[in-house]
């Protein structure tokens, strides 16, 4: 039975309402179509990349698990954590190059599987604490962290993943056929089909244009023989959940990366929860707005914490599950728990991730080049919102040119201590640090103050209800899927 979909913006069952159940499960199933491909990716990244094959599948189940628990954390809100809306939780694709960076440290000096994601869980476990403590002040940050250098940490984000893509489109790093016309048709099918689908004027289409894409990619390979379910990892039926499965490791100088991607995900985080606030048609100002933000900003941060511990990357409010909220037209906080159930009963069967970690390099390379492709517009969209002067582009020339400089030339840094080259060995950790100091340390022309205005669309975080819905479209890497 489908949702009747709304008009005008219409609003079918507000945020306390309980929609029956044939209404809330088309809806749970609609969020879970625009938001799988984007919670189990960045684990078939991380993981392809690392070298961690053996361990996907289980990998796999905990981000669906803790994706569950997390976002009903976020809809049923307890105590100061949380929300109360339908903010769907995902693995952040925001974190993968600084853990890239961290697990690649860790296999350079010999360590094990067990090792390297023992470092990682432990370095995403103790940053979550980070934005736990800006959740209490982050209508305050807007001094800090502005368009000017989210914009430019975002687009190198972006850049710097889509040779991860391209890697993958052509084969996967070290693959003996890389480059191979097989795997760039392969590719290219997926990609196509990609943009085909997010061309379409049906909203579900394009919200799920990457998760058929990759059906699409699937089918292909299997029918050239590419993809085969021989080599299928022998897998217990039920996946357990065991803290720490893997131990827990700490390590300063590759710690300071991860720091600051929580600080920018707490960013972003606020603006996605602020565009859902606005498609429920709740406050985007006041004090009860305030709690709010306030409230899933702290959730985030403790359900990353939590995700860590149960062996996953941290998670993140998906910005494209607010276009769901709009097209559906259901706002009910209720659907939050359907969606937290099917993803918890998505995560107890291991043979999943098991299926999923088969999926051919290129088909992966071929959705996820666009993702991150998107990620990199976003970026440059935040950047040219407002207007850019003599002053910000020398701060956006600076930080690109130092972030990228450092990722294709790594030896640039062979030189440099230890501790030093771990840091800036991450190419958006030295793009935010650049953008941030400079901001800070080249003054910003005062302009005369403007005529006072009507303050319909003030929100509390600075941001106008234009730029919101914008935020709802620029949100990253979350909301790559779109």
């Amino acid at each position: 039975m489908q949702t009747p979909r709304p008009q005008d913006g219409e609003i079918l069952y507000a945020l306390t309402d309980v929609p029956s159940v044939s209404h809330s499960t088309t809806a749970a199933l609609q969020h879970i179509m625009a938001c799988f491909i984007g919670i189990i990716t960045p684990t078939l990244i991380i993981g392809s990349v690392l070298g961690l094959e053996a361990e996907i599948p289980y990998l796999i189940s905990m981000a669906l698990m803790t994706s569950g628990v997390s976002t009903f954390i976020q809809a049923k809100k307890f105590g100061p954590i949380g929300c109360g809306l339908i903010a769907v939780q995902g693995t952040s694709f925001t974190f993968i190059s600084a853990l890239l960076v961290a697990g690649t440290t860790i296999k350079s000096r010999g360590g094990s599987n067990d090792e390297i994601l023992a470092l990682m869980f432990g370095l995403c476990f103790f940053g979550a604490f980070v934005e736990i403590i800006l959740s209490r002040f982050i209508q305050h940050l807007k001094a800090v962290i502005t368009p000017l250098t989210t914009g430019i940490v975002i687009t190198t984000i972006g850049i710097t993943l889509i040779k991860v893509g391209m890697t993958d489109l052509s084969g996967g790093f070290n693959a003996p056929d890389f480059g191979a016309v097989h795997n760039l048709l392969l590719g290219l099918s997926v990609l196509i089909t990609v943009i085909a689908l997010n061309a379409s004027k049906y909203p579900l289409l394009r919200l799920s244009a990457i998760f058929i894409g990759m059906l699409v990619g699937c089918f292909i390979a299997w029918w050239q023989g590419i993809l085969t379910f021989d080599n299928m990892i022998p897998l217990p039926l039920i996946s357990v959940p065991q803290p720490f499965k893997y131990g827990i490791a700490f390590d300063w100088s590759l710690f300071i990366p991860i720091a600051l991607v929580y600080f920018l995900s707490a960013i972003e985080t606020s603006g996605d929860l602020t565009a859902n606030s606005l498609f429920c048609k709740e406050p985007i100002k006041g004090p009860i707005y305030i709690e709010r933000i306030k409230g899933g900003v702290l959730a985030d941060g403790v359900n990353s914490m939590l995700a860590a511990m149960f062996n996953s990357f941290p998670n993140t409010t998906f910005g494209q599950n607010n276009a769901v909220i709009q097209m559906t037209g259901v706002a009910s906080r209720h659907v939050g728990f359907y969606i937290a159930g099917l993803l918890l009963l998505l995560g107890l069967f291991p043979v999943i991730g098991s299926v999923l970690q088969l999926m051919p390099k290129p088909v992966l390379g071929g959705a996820t080049l666009v993702m991150f492709a998107t990620i990199a517009v976003a970026g440059v969209k935040i950047l040219t919102s407002e207007p850019i002067d003599r002053r910000k582009s020398l701060i956006i020339a600076t930080s690109l040119g130092l972030g990228l400089g450092v990722m294709m030339v790594p030896e640039t840094l062979a030189q440099l201590p230890q501790l030093a080259n771990n840091i800036l060995s991450s190419s958006v950790t030295t793009a935010g640090f650049c953008a941030i100091i400079m901001s800070i340390v080249i003054p910003e022309k005062k302009t005369p103050p403007e005529l006072p205005t009507t303050s319909d669309h003030s929100p509390e975080l600075g941001t106008s209800e234009t730029d919101i819905l914008e935020q709802a479209n620029l949100a990253v890497p979350h909301s790559s899927n779109e």
